[in-house]
């Protein structure tokens, strides 16, 4: 089972455009639930202190966002 850090909205907002090492950001996506997540990897690898409060993030089940099933032609 993987696990990500679950966000609020706020907490997304903040973390948008941030570096959480030199030269790698935060990406803050929707699961399939609509839960606002970062990878643990995110997490382990913060060192700004500013930050580092994503280290006491809950931890959830990790649920990707599925595509969309489409509908196939027939010809």
């Amino acid at each position: 089972m993987i696990e990500i850090g679950l966000l609020t909205i706020d907490e997304k907002n903040i973390l948008i455009g941030v570096q959480y090492m030199p030269d790698t950001y935060y990406n803050p996506v929707q699961d399939n639930d609509d839960n606002w997540i970062i990878s643990i990897e995110e997490i382990d690898n913060t060192t700004d202190v500013n930050y580092l409060w994503v280290k006491n993030l809950p931890l959830i089940p990790f649920n990707p966002k599925q595509k969309p099933v489409t509908g196939t032609t027939e010809n």
